[in-house]
């Protein structure tokens, strides 16, 4: 990612143009977060705030932490219980832990590796992940949001849902409308084996 920023002035406008579906994308992303007890939440690539403020909404005295690489986005965002940052997707993430991890038309922008790797890492920082974004439909006819050649890396739904399962988490496709999709994932508990692993390793010496 990088060397691309939006402008906060025209990104509604152009997000209207190119996605008729993005208010209820955007509504769909939020209500996926519903049911979670989302208290510390990370919000990768705030854009404008759309996906903040309807997060935030739904998780009343929640604390949200946004990262974007957009210079531009971070001078122009403010909003109350969000405290924003610039960096990008293939930077270490915050250390958290969060209770949510949520995206919105955002991780499109990184390739299947880099997309398998921010899989990984979230999975080490938090609990459930709600991402929604453009994908690789199986209907070509339905790929209407135009692409940018080495700039956007959209892939199947079915390849980011296998990433994840890898990853650690347990996903989901809570809404999916032509080349879009909203995926809700919880990570998995670890093993009783990998459990015994962490708690041997954290006993003194004296005590094996």
């Amino acid at each position: 990612m990088g060397g691309f920023e939006f402008t906060p002035e025209d990104f509604l406008e152009l997000m209207h143009e190119e996605i008729p579906l993005y208010d209820e994308l955007q509504e769909q992303t939020a209500a996926a977060t519903e049911g979670i007890d989302a208290r510390e939440i990370l919000e990768l690539g705030f854009g404008t705030g759309e996906t903040t403020r309807r997060v935030l909404a739904r998780h009343p005295g929640a604390h949200l932490l946004g990262i974007d690489g957009s210079s531009r986005m971070l001078a122009a965002i403010e909003v109350e219980g969000a405290e924003f940052r610039r960096a990008e997707l293939t930077h270490p993430l915050p250390e958290g832990p969060f209770d949510l991890v949520v995206s919105c038309l955002t991780v499109h922008h990184l390739d299947a590796a880099a997309k398998q790797d921010l899989f990984r890492r979230i999975a080490a920082v938090g609990e459930w992940f709600v991402m929604s974004d453009v994908i690789v439909p199986e209907d070509p006819d339905d790929a209407v949001t135009p692409m940018t050649p080495d700039y956007d890396w959209p892939d199947t739904l079915d390849d980011q849902l296998a990433w994840l399962r890898e990853a650690g988490f347990e996903p989901e496709a809570t809404w999916v409308r032509g080349n879009l999709a909203v995926v809700r994932a919880r990570r998995r508990p670890p093993s009783r084996r990998s459990l015994w692993r962490i708690l041997r390793g954290s006993r003194p010496a004296s005590a094996m």
